[in-house]
């Protein structure tokens, strides 16, 4: 008899929402293309025009200012570029810096060669250092190009808030552009282009509920913006060439509508049953450490190391008792390694972490399988030194 199993690793990815499951069936009915002139691709055109405006709700952007993408990671390699144009002008980018915390898709640099990209030490609270910044704002050499910034609004692995609008003005006094990752932010804190002062955000649609292979960039106006990354037909006004994705956007566009409610009341839900497992987990073992808990975290994410079990040890050790999580980022194809999360934090790497993350539909039963799971491997590893 299978085991029923037990989903806890949302920040991975969100299973697909009904609302985007309905959309995207309404779309696969529609046989035109959203670039041809006739009915039916007019019909195309105005179900991906409405995935747009959904989308840019969701974030406080006009929607002429979204460019779909296949995922945040092609939206990251896009934005992050040394080639700009002020219209028709080229406006060059002299120097990337990156949170120390940022997802891989950005700490790679996108276009940059890695020569021309800076780490931005974080604190150990794993947030962001501003006076870290600032310095190597005011030491910018701007004969260089202008200086481009890209901080995560809430990192993938503990869930910490970053204080983007704080950073925005400091890059915007020097005359830079700020990029903000908000793959993980959006459908659990307010997100609003202008109010972060973001030049331009990266978003993911399998992070809220949307189908996977559909992300976007979604810029704050069109004065400034990066040399294309796909050229071809033209499509998305030049800004990424390539027949759209049609049905993934509109599912992304349904998700992004569904997030936009009751946000207030879904993240209080998900609290409660976040900090109800953290007590658990302490009271059950007191030696365990929640990574950011002393810091501002989104409601959803506990990253926690339990001292002596490894990350790809405990992951294992939680698949077989049926419950789904991580050892962090899962895009890294399936690979279980150091967090540089932690050694940027200033904690040991080796020491192995565990993320679990919830979601919308996760339940008060869900969150007592956990417990038990945990209570379970932690008296083996007591016991035996070992968690499986």
């Amino acid at each position: 008899m299978t085991r029923e199993r037990t989903y806890l690793d949302w920040n991975a990815t969100a299973p697909l929402s009904e609302p985007a499951r309905a959309a995207m069936l309404d779309a696969l009915t529609l046989p035109g293309n959203a670039s041809s002139v006739h009915g039916e691709g007019r019909s195309a055109r105005a179900a991906l025009e409405k995935a747009r405006r959904q989308v840019a709700a969701l974030v406080g952007a006009e929607p002429a200012h979204v460019t779909f993408t296949s995922g945040a990671t092609e939206a990251a390699n896009h934005v992050l570029t040394p080639d700009f144009r002020m219209g028709r002008a080229p406006l060059n980018v002299g120097r990337l810096y990156v949170s120390a915390v940022e997802h891989p898709a950005v700490r790679e640099g996108g276009r940059f060669d890695s020569s021309d990209v800076t780490e931005v030490a974080v604190t150990s609270d794993g947030i962001i250092d501003l006076a870290v910044l600032k310095t190597l704002l005011e030491d910018h050499d701007s004969a260089v190009g202008l200086p481009m910034v890209a901080v995560m609004l809430v990192n993938n692995e503990t869930g910490i808030i970053q204080p983007v609008a704080e950073a925005a003005a400091m890059v915007h006094s020097h005359g830079g552009l700020m990029v903000v990752d908000a793959v993980q932010a959006v459908g659990r804190i307010p997100v609003d282009i202008g109010a972060l002062d973001a030049d331009f955000l990266i978003l993911s649609s399998h992070k809220i509920g949307g189908p996977k292979g559909v992300g976007a960039l979604v810029s704050r106006g069109e004065t400034s913006m990066p040399k294309p990354l796909i050229r071809g037909g033209g499509q998305e006004k030049g800004h990424r060439s390539g027949t759209e994705n049609f049905h993934a956007i509109v599912g992304f566009g349904a998700a992004a509508q569904a997030n936009a409610g009751e946000l207030h009341v879904r993240n209080e839900a998900i609290c409660v049953l976040r900090d109800r497992l953290e007590m658990a987990m302490r009271s059950l073992a007191p030696d365990v450490l929640i990574h950011g808990r002393n810091a501002g975290r989104v409601a959803n994410t506990s990253f926690f190391t339990l001292p002596g079990l490894k990350s790809e040890t405990g992951q294992i050790a939680f698949d077989i008792e049926g419950i789904a999580l991580s050892a962090g980022s899962a895009c890294s194809a399936g690979k279980v390694g150091e967090s540089h999360v932690l050694t940027a934090m200033g904690q040991d790497p080796k020491l192995g972490a565990l993320r679990i993350s919830l979601g919308r539909d996760t339940t008060g039963e869900d969150i007592d399988k956990a417990i038990a799971a945990f209570e379970k491997i932690a008296a083996r590893l007591k016991r035996t030194g070992k968690a499986a």
